[in-house]
């Protein structure tokens, strides 16, 4: 008796024969065969089957050899099975997205350039269905804009607080020219309003940027801070010693107990807790303008700026409830972030920039009094562009939308 083998299944058995849980083997072991299939089972295209091995694709190159035909036989799909296409990149990492993409837009091509129709209700259906993948449901308006010079009057604008970026990004995008043209038009009261608008939606610097600077032109109030999610009352502490980049991972007493009126030996002396609001837009801390300057002798130095040195910043942040957050921090020296007691990150890179969001962590808030505790070590470097000692700070979700602190 023959073995019983994926390639001499019938379609249907072969369906049959691929259990959810051995889906990813079966794949495997079909996409090995593909080059013997005959012709009659060649044409059918499971795109379960194939979705399932390019979400299966590592970031360091698992996967890759069965997805570069995986993705070949999804992109022999007909057009009518695009949503489903669609559908499988849910739960796909970035590279397995890559390789959806060149199959969906295949098969999209390939269906218009045979002078065919693509799903244009199946896939605006799918584009409305927010648990889907936001990336995949970007994508899918994407294809039905290609066919239709009237999908973004149609779509965009109802899209403002959208789950996916992209497509909030598109219709902020949509608002702003909205409003430059009511603006053109002398209608101000109808442009500030639209303004305000696209602020309260966008979650993207660039454009919260451009629509501050709109507002305020037209003197509303405009609370950045508040916006995205920026903490501005710390207590500070430092500077620690750390000569010769040692310290990183010396754990100075605040790493071990938080007490805000303890002292301790610090590089220069005794240093304790000291309470801080910053003014900056953005939430930038300057540790350098903050603490004591170190002595040379009896005399302070000319500069206030600190070299091999170790500064801790907490904030207490009160939570209404249990919830999973994002801290996102700038920093142009290395750095540590603790939640409650938690390592969520640590960062050992000195000046190699700095900006909004540059070092995303997840963490969890409990419900009451939450501790975010950041450690900022600054180097020995003498060049002007290395004498920075600063960081900022923001709790938000996933979507970079403000989670603050309960007044």
């Amino acid at each position: 008796m023959p073995q019983l083998t994926f390639t001499n299944l019938s379609p249907f058995a072969a369906r049959k024969f691929m259990t959810h849980r051995r889906i990813i083997a079966a794949a495997a072991a079909g996409l090995l065969a593909i080059s013997y299939l005959p012709p009659s089972l060649a044409e059918q295209v499971d795109v379960e089957l194939f979705s399932a091995v390019l979400r299966a694709v590592g970031p360091k190159g698992e996967g890759h050899a069965e997805a570069s035909k995986a993705w070949q036989r999804l992109s022999e799909a007909d057009a009518q099975q695009l949503p489903e296409i669609l559908a499988g990149m849910k739960g796909s990492g970035r590279l397995g997205e890559n390789w959806f993409r060149a199959a969906i837009e295949a098969v999209a091509q390939r269906e218009v350039r045979n002078g065919g129709k693509l799903p244009i209700d199946a896939l605006e259906g799918f584009l409305a269905d927010t648990r889907q993948s936001p990336r995949a449901r970007r994508l899918a308006y994407e294809l039905i804009a290609s066919v239709d010079a009237s999908a973004e009057e149609r779509l965009i604008p109802g899209l403002l607080n959208d789950p996916s970026l992209e497509l909030r990004r598109d219709a902020v995008a949509l608002a702003l020219k909205s409003a430059a043209a009511a603006e053109q038009a002398g209608e101000k009261d109808e442009a500030a309003r639209i303004y305000a608008e696209a602020f309260a939606a966008t979650r993207e610097l660039d454009q919260i940027k451009e629509v501050t600077k709109k507002l305020r032109e037209f003197e509303q109030q405009v609370d950045v801070p508040r916006h995205m999610g920026f903490v501005l009352d710390w207590h500070l502490i430092g500077p620690f010693d750390n000569t010769g980049m040692r310290a990183f991972d010396v754990a100075y007493p605040p790493e071990k107990e938080i007490d805000l009126a303890a002292s301790y030996e610090g590089k220069v002396g005794q240093v304790q807790w000291k309470p801080h609001r910053t003014t900056d837009e953005f939430g930038i801390v300057d540790l350098n303008q903050i603490f004591e300057r170190p002595k040379d002798g009896n005399d302070y130095r000319l500069t206030n700026e600190h070299k091999g040195a170790i500064g801790y910043a907490v904030a207490i942040f009160e939570s209404e409830q249990a919830r999973d957050v994002e801290i996102r921090m700038g920093c142009i020296n290395a750095n540590k972030i603790w939640l409650n007691g938690e390592l969520l990150t640590a960062n050992q890179v000195y000046h190699a920039g700095m900006e909004v969001d540059q070092y995303v962590a997840q963490g969890r808030l409990k419900q009451g009094k939450n501790e975010i505790l950041v450690k900022v070590c600054q180097n020995e470097q003498e060049e002007s562009w290395a004498q920075r000692w600063q960081f900022q700070l923001r709790v938000c979700d996933s979507l970079g939308t403000a989670v603050l602190a309960k007044n």
